[in-house]
């Protein structure tokens, strides 16, 4: 088998990386048929926008501070462990970003795509829901739209819904809202698209991020489930990403 490593700038990363290089190799990217992540859910997240055109599939072990996205780490028996892992394919969220200066961007999303106000200013958001208007002016910090996966992160810690693995659908989650103040977001089908519009983008500027990928001074965000790209994420056996996702919702 071979397996390409990467590893982020802290001491046990950097540590595990040469003895994992040291003891397995190290494969040409192009050649490899494993990534293994040594580090964090951070990590794993970069090597998939980085690398998700190679439809490799990614193994992470952690060394990180986060381990959601990971599996325990151990030197011994890597290869039959990725052997024997679970794949886990998705479809990540596409973003497709325009810049009030037209500038058109895009790339994908594994955990969120949200929206956040640049400045002291509430961002003012329009909200349109498979091209039918269904908000006309979120007053907010910012908003989340998550994945089943990502539902955990950053959409929780918003106080957003955690989304069963396999459910078929996506959160829309509002950051600290004004008007309306008692809006708590929506459910929606992962076949939605949504379309975000920043009103007064001069006096309120926003910033669309994509997982850890920051646009700046976005006007217009369409977000959609991008089913031409599957991604492959590896966990052993007694490390279920849906006993995962169980056990977080009641854990206080």
């Amino acid at each position: 088998m071979k397996i390409y490593f990467v590893c982020s700038s802290n001491a046990k990363s950097k540590s595990a990386f040469r003895f994992m290089v040291k003891r397995y190799g190290q494969a040409n990217i192009d050649e490899a048929d494993c990534i293994v992540v040594l580090s964090g859910d951070g990590m794993v997240l970069r090597a998939f926008h980085e690398n998700y055109f190679r439809k490799l599939p990614i193994y992470g072990m952690n060394r990180g501070a986060l381990g959601f996205l990971t599996n325990e780490y151990s030197r011994e028996n890597l290869e039959e462990r990725i052997q024997k892992s679970i794949q886990i394919n998705f479809h990540p969220l596409r973003v497709i970003v325009e810049k009030k200066d037209g500038e058109i961007f895009t790339d994908i999303a594994v955990n969120e795509v949200y929206l956040l106000r640049e400045t002291h200013q509430s961002a003012k958001i329009r909200i349109t829901v498979d091209g039918i208007l269904r908000m006309k002016e979120l007053v907010c910090d910012g908003l989340i739209s998550a994945t089943q996966i990502g539902s955990t992160a950053y959409n929780y810690s918003a106080f957003g819904p955690i989304i069963p693995i396999g459910s078929n659908l996506i959160a829309i989650t509002p950051i600290s809202p004004f008007r309306p103040r008692n809006w708590r977001g929506a459910i929606l089908s992962a076949d939605t698209v949504l379309d975000f519009e920043v009103i007064d983008s001069v006096r309120r500027p926003v910033c669309a991020v994509a997982d850890y990928v920051e646009f700046r001074q976005a006007l217009k965000v369409r977000v959609f489930e991008d089913k031409s790209t599957t991604l492959t994420l590896l966990l052993d056996k007694n490390n279920s990403l849906e006993k995962k996702v169980l056990d977080e919702q009641f854990t206080t």
